[in-house]
């Protein structure tokens, strides 16, 4: 027997308004800066990590965590912070998340303990976690749908791609003139700012119906993804066959298996399993991991090709990567006016393979290369195609959603990015060192990065692939994205 879609019975959102309507650009500057300040910091501390090393006294691996406790906590909660912005209010949760994510930003600057800056990045990311979901739903609530809601999203992809671009240059910038602790306390003065200006036009709006919150999916969810987000970092520094690394790596499996089956079972789920029947969500999402699989990982090994083979300083190696940050954010800004000549499909199709073409050209690299040839020329293409992937997307995946689950599929979205990265970025890592087998000059840690960038190259073409498939050809309601 066919189940009805339930979506047809969502309930409609409900908004307060204020005394006179939000002006639409206010809003969406709140929650492009909003998305632009998790993505950033992601990247932003990089080049600042041999500093903090050196005044907190971190050893290796306090240092490594440094930048899993915000990357855990931000792919673990994200499922969360997307469903309470639709139970709770997607302004609420908004201000909620971007108001810790501004106060931890200020307790790292400030830490004078080693233990005070990790307890800070991963609070840092709860708020991430709790803030970023909502970004996307208020950018499709302010703007109506159609080529508006298009061009709108197409301004958040571009900001949030501009953000994990401008990670090393902003970083190198700020731990040059000023120091390390500059990484995290320029978040506190552009929170607050953006904090008053979302409080003041950001209208509310909820889409959950009265509905409570899943606590056990909560629990589970939560914990596998954190799990899952362990045992993947962890792999850099034991292996994908140390105990560290697979009892969580399992125990995050379990814990999603155990999930789908609580979230099958309860009247109110944290993750009504009918959005995966929406071709469109399932795929774009699946599409969104494979892709921020290679583009996360491009930036960390350029950064470290650039500082480590071919001597550049920090600052210049941000700079270095200034034309391919320029590229992504061209490349998202392009798409919108794009997508309804080419589809949305295939533009995402499109940009994944100028993508790969870039990504094959950067595995071409050499010790002794030359920038326009090893740094500038593939970084172009490989950014510009990335930034060509994000719009069509993220608007298939949003524009399958119901009313009432916006929230958790701009979660879904995120999340999807995010553990892509990690996945990548762990995996790619991996395949470098052993290829490198343990060398420190320029030609052996060349050939690891060399063929990192291969890889990539074939985890490309088979997105490519996929979305052709796979992905419907416009967005479902029959309108084209």
């Amino acid at each position: 027997m066919v189940q009805p879609r339930s979506d047809t019975h969502a309930p409609a959102p409900t908004i307060t308004a204020g005394p006179r309507a939000p002006h639409t650009w206010a809003v969406l500057f709140a929650a492009c800066a909003g998305q632009f300040l998790v993505v950033l910091d992601v990247s932003v501390v990089n080049v600042a990590l041999p500093s903090m090393r050196t005044d907190l006294g971190l050893s290796a691996l306090g240092l490594q965590w440094v930048l899993n406790a915000y990357t855990i906590a931000f792919a673990g909660f994200m499922l969360l912070g997307g469903r309470a912005a639709d139970l709770f209010g997607h302004k609420r949760m908004f201000l909620i998340g971007l108001g810790l994510f501004t106060a931890a930003s200020l307790a790292g600057g400030l830490a004078v303990e080693g233990w005070q800056l990790l307890a800070a990045r991963a609070a840092q990311g709860l708020g991430a976690a709790v803030l970023a979901p909502a970004t996307l739903t208020i950018v499709t609530g302010a703007v109506p749908a159609g080529p508006a809601r298009t061009r709108a999203i197409g301004t958040w992809s571009a900001v949030g791609a501009g953000g994990g671009a401008a990670g090393g240059l902003v970083g190198g910038v700020l731990t040059d003139v000023l120091s390390w602790r500059w990484v995290l306390l320029i978040n506190v003065p552009v929170g607050v700012v953006v904090l008053i200006g979302a409080a003041l036009w950001v209208r509310e709006s909820r889409t959950g119906g009265g509905r409570r919150l899943d606590l056990p999916g909560a629990v589970l969810v939560t914990g596998g993804l954190a799990a899952v987000a362990y045992g993947i970092v962890q792999t850099e520094q034991a292996g994908w066959g140390a105990a560290v690394t697979l009892v969580p790596l399992l125990g995050g499996l379990a814990l999603l298996a155990a999930f789908v089956v609580v979230e099958a079972r309860t009247a109110a789920p944290l993750m009504p399993l009918k959005v995966f029947r929406s071709r469109a969500v399932t795929t774009a999402n699946l599409s969104m991991l494979v892709n921020g699989s290679a583009a996360f990982a491009m930036w960390f090994f350029m950064t470290v090709y650039a500082q480590n083979v071919l001597h550049y300083t920090p600052l210049e190696a941000g700079l270095a990567l200034v034309p391919s940050s320029i590229s992504v954010i061209v490349g998202s800004k392009l798409a919108p006016r794009l997508m309804p000549v080419t589809g949305a499909r295939n533009l995402a199709v499109l940009g994944t393979l100028i993508a790969a073409t870039g990504f094959g050209w950067q595995s071409l690299m050499e010790a002794d290369g030359g920038y326009l040839t090893t740094i500038l020329g593939p970084g172009i293409l490989m950014m510009l195609g990335i930034g060509l992937i994000i719009t069509p997307l993220a608007s298939l995946a949003t524009s399958g959603a119901a009313p009432g689950d916006a929230g958790l599929v701009s979660g879904l979205v995120n999340t999807s990015r995010t553990m892509g990265g990690a996945l990548g970025l762990a995996v790619l890592s991996t395949v470098a060192a052993a290829r490198s087998a343990g060398g420190t000059g320029p030609e052996a840690l060349t050939a690891g990065y060399a063929l990192a960038f291969r890889v990539s190259t074939g985890i490309l073409l088979a997105g490519a692939v996929l979305m052709l498939l796979w992905l419907p050809r416009r967005a479902e309601g029959g309108a084209e994205s």
